[in-house]
């Protein structure tokens, strides 16, 4: 049976409606455009949920990573894409971003910076402004907790020293590990950078509280100071 695009998805076999799907076989077994069409719950006159789940990913260039990075003038700039559809995506992404910090991943063994980086890139990645975080570390280099610090503009943030070691200290951090983003994509350090490096890993020595690494993050890559050579 051939579906157009004015057929309702009630009209469907019932194996192929997403949620019925979802409930007879599991969610593993739906794709990505199925389970945004649960979440868009209902299509228009002309086109059915999953018609319009289609055309998101198809603005998203397919790209899950992509379609988080969306804001609400981006989805409801989609015909069919209304302000509360477009909630729902951005809330629905959301979640899947915080579910990556659960206890379970935060209490890994920072190892590498390419095991940090994987920890909190889902918090700086997407963001369209500055901002400084501080992963806190046991003895052991398990993660105890992210931290934000600031959050500033397009262009930069303020990382207060105070705050970054009283926190620390509050969690009785051995070490941490310096998190900033920048959301132009070009994970170069500034010389405003390496100064602030420099400046907290002394205060950290003094304080016993290890500076372990720096690292910028861009929207899918990242530059560790410690790699590098300046730490």
């Amino acid at each position: 049976m051939k579906y157009t695009q004015r057929q309702s998805i009630k009209l469907w076999a019932e194996d192929d409606r997403p949620r019925e799907k979802l409930l007879n076989k599991g969610k593993s077994v739906l794709s990505n455009a199925e389970l945004l069409a649960i979440l868009i719950g209902s299509g228009t006159k002309r086109e059915s949920a999953l018609d319009l789940a289609r055309k998101v990913l198809q603005h998203a260039s397919d790209n899950l990573a992509e379609l988080g990075r969306m804001d609400k003038t981006s989805l409801t700039s989609i015909k069919g894409i209304g302000d509360a559809r477009a909630l729902i995506i951005i809330a629905a992404m959301e979640l899947g971003r915080r579910r990556a910090s659960t206890p379970s991943v935060q209490r890994q063994q920072i190892k590498s910076s390419t095991s940090a980086f994987e920890v909190m890139q889902q918090h700086l990645s997407d963001e369209p402004c500055e901002q400084f975080w501080i992963l806190m570390l046991d003895r052991a280099n398990k993660v105890i907790r992210p931290v934000q610090i600031s959050n500033g503009g397009v262009s930069g943030t303020v990382a207060d020293p105070k705050k970054i070691f009283s926190t620390a200290l509050k969690e009785m951090a051995s070490g941490i590990i310096l998190f900033h983003n920048h959301p132009s994509g070009n994970v170069r350090p500034s010389d405003a950078d390496k100064k602030l490096t420099r400046k907290l890993a002394d205060i950290g020595t003094l304080m016993e509280i290890t500076v372990l690494d720096h690292i910028i993050i861009g929207k899918e890559n990242y530059f560790s100071f410690l790699d590098s050579g300046l730490l």
